[in-house]
């Protein structure tokens, strides 16, 4: 009776889980007394068990019947019996005690059995299946064991009207996950919580000319919820619903709606599994969008067909500018498919391919589209293997274009942008690029980045670039170009002041090749952004550049990543930063081998230049110690103190 009752003190509910949860492994002398415990509540009248009789009533159990008492279930017949046994011993090796009383008198009402029940069943359950089976349950199953056992063999006490007239589906959702056993009003708050959001991502479509919903996982039906926001808005012109998990069909969320919305701009569905399907349906419906005009596609799980789709729509809408439809699975069939829109369309100028599988039979038909395109601006084929063979085609088609000039002195058919990074060329196909570069007369940005013209094909762009005056961006890293290659680029700054970025990185130029570059950019030149990474230059070609940075006036971002520069030449940097240096702004030295002299050298330099401009300093992953690290905040510190200027010190 002790026993029970410190139980109930503790958790008044479920006494018997309470000391299963608690004690897993419970000693034979108390196994004993429980089980006596047990057998006294269950065989004797309550007449002769008066300690428990203020325990019943506690609890609301009227268990005044004479006679002796035994666990049954509601929907048992009269001759049903159910048995209750314990198992006790260290081992389990005695035999189980097995307590049976038979109905034989008067048939019990169902009353004082759920009363009973509430204690006992959930009692014998626990003591065969964790003691008789000698398994060693952890607290969380146990819980859930005893959730189980309660919902099987209880009824629900009658708390009120309402709680008894609740249908049976109502009630605990199970689930092993944690935080997920939640009643069914909880997952009506739940639902509550997510409208609630939805509605305040609505009211930022009403608000903004620009929203970026990226990320926030609303899928399908939250886009059905927010679609409607869209219809009739005269205030949101580029909207991002990327990464929303939102598939095919969540396309049918945007039926009469992008068609009432002239307004909206700019769609970005990116990174949604839209697949085919859901491309057909949207194109269906952009068909009679006359807004739109930049549209998003990337990693959508686009194929051939999907291209095929977006081919007809670009045949019949008039209004799309920029088209995105990077990292699909585009094949030459679908390459095959867009080319003929574009014999076809006359308004798209931004066309992004990068990262499909065009090759180079993608790239040819693709080359016969844009022969018949005069609209075309940028053309972007990133990653799609396109080789020396596949260039050559498209080179041809671009130059077989003819400026028109109209009476606003604007020119139309003229390509500005284009990217063949990492698609497999060599010396051989840059020399069609740097031919087209020579000829072409609105070109601003190349990228030819991660391919292999080595020093051959970079003589070649040099060579161009000496005749082009457009040409401010190219980038010519990852191309196996040497010191050689690199001087013949030097040679054409010389006479070239339009180039204002140079990416040269992930090139083993060397010291030499960073002493030829140093000696042009001296004096010569209009280079504003020079990236240098991993390109091997090491402590000299460090001294190299620091002597540089002493007299250039133009470079204001300067790229020497991972190229081994250590202390020393941190040193030879920290010299020329002591000089007064009107345009750098950013320097990068992340993974250069730098320990705590070079720190404190850089930090001495930062402190003697009171009008230093630097404000970014990148030295990551370098070999700084504490010490080190707290010279250069003290320098970033005093530099606040005495110029009001912030140095960003990345460690």
């Amino acid at each position: 009776t002790t026993f029970w009752r410190y139980c109930r003190s503790v958790r008044r509910s479920y006494p018997f889980y309470f000391f299963f949860s608690v004690n897993c492994e419970v000693q034979p002398v108390k196994l004993t007394l429980f089980v006596y415990m047990l057998r006294y509540s269950l065989v004797l009248p309550m007449k002769q068990r008066p300690g428990l009789q203020a325990l019943a009533s506690d609890h609301g159990r009227c268990l005044g019947h004479d006679s002796a008492w035994f666990i049954t279930r509601r929907r048992y017949s009269r001759s049903k019996r159910l048995v209750v046994a314990a198992a006790y011993g260290a081992e389990g090796g005695a035999r189980r005690r097995v307590y049976r009383q038979s109905q034989a008198k008067q048939p019990l009402s169902s009353a004082p059995v759920k009363q009973i029940a509430t204690f006992v069943a959930p009692a014998g359950v626990f003591i065969a299946a964790t003691f008789g089976m000698d398994f060693r349950f952890s607290s969380s199953l146990v819980d859930v064991l005893w959730k189980l056992v309660e919902k099987l063999l209880m009824p629900k006490p009658s708390r009120s009207s309402s709680v008894e007239n609740k249908s049976p589906s109502q009630g605990v959702k199970w689930s092993f996950a944690p935080g997920t056993n939640l009643l069914s009003g909880v997952t009506a708050k739940i639902d509550r919580q997510s409208k609630l959001t939805l509605n305040e991502f609505a009211k930022e479509l009403r608000a903004f000319s620009s929203v970026d919903m990226s990320g926030r996982n609303f899928g399908d039906e939250g886009l059905f919820f927010l679609a409607e926001s869209l219809g009739y808005n005269q205030i949101v012109e580029e909207v991002s619903f990327a990464a929303n998990g939102i598939t095919a069909r969540g396309m049918e969320a945007f039926d009469g709606v992008l068609e009432a919305n002239m307004v909206l701009k700019t769609l970005d569905l990116s990174g949604n599994p839209i697949g085919d399907e859901g491309i057909k349906c949207l194109c269906d419906i952009l068909v009679n969008n006359t807004g739109i005009q930049k549209l998003q596609l990337n990693s959508v799980d686009l194929g051939d067909e999907g291209a095929k789709a977006i081919a007809e729509l670009l045949k019949k809408n008039s209004t799309l500018r920029a088209l995105e439809l990077n990292n699909n699975m585009i094949d030459y069939s679908g390459f095959t498919s867009l080319a003929g829109a574009l014999l076809e369309n006359k308004t798209i100028r931004n066309f992004h391919l990068n990262g499909n599988y065009g090759g180079a039979l993608g790239a040819n038909a693709l080359a016969k589209g844009l022969e018949g395109n005069k609209s075309l601006r940028e053309l972007h084929l990133h990653g799609n293997s396109i080789g020396d063979e596949g260039i050559r085609s498209l080179i041809s088609s671009l130059s077989s274009h003819k400026a028109v000039h109209l009476t606003n002195m604007f020119f139309l058919g003229k390509i500005t942008l284009l990217d063949f990074g990492n698609n497999s060329i060599t010396a051989k196909g840059a020399f069609h690029v740097a031919e087209y570069i020579k000829r072409s007369k609105n070109l601003l940005w190349v990228n030819l980045y991660m391919n292999d013209i080595g020093d051959e094909g970079a003589e070649k762009i040099a060579d161009a670039l000496k005749e082009n005056q457009t040409v401010t961006t190219i980038d010519l890293g990852g191309n196996n170009i040497r010191g050689k290659g690199v001087g013949a680029i030097a040679e054409a700054l010389k006479d070239n002041t339009v180039i204002t970025n140079l990416e040269l990185g992930y090139n083993p130029i060397g010291a030499d090749g960073a002493k030829a570059l140093s000696e042009v950019l001296k004096f010569h030149g209009n280079v504003k952004t020079l990236k240098l990474g991993w390109c091997q230059i090491g402590p000299k070609g460090a001294e190299f550049v620091a002597d540089m940075l002493r007299y250039n006036n133009t470079i204001s971002i300067l790229d020497l990543r991972a190229n081994g520069l250590r202390d020393e030449g941190a040193a030879c940097l920290a010299r020329s930063l002591k000089v007064v240096n009107e345009t750098l702004t950013s320097l990068d030295l992340g993974f250069n081998e730098i320990r705590d002299d070079g720190a404190f050298a850089i930090a001495q330099a930062l402190k003697a230049n009171e009008d230093v401009t630097v404000t970014s300093l990148n030295l990551a992953s370098n070999f700084l110690t504490k010490f080190g690290q707290s010279a250069l905040t003290d320098a970033r510190d005093h530099v606040y103190e005495m110029s009001e200027r912030e140095v960003n010190i990345f460690f």
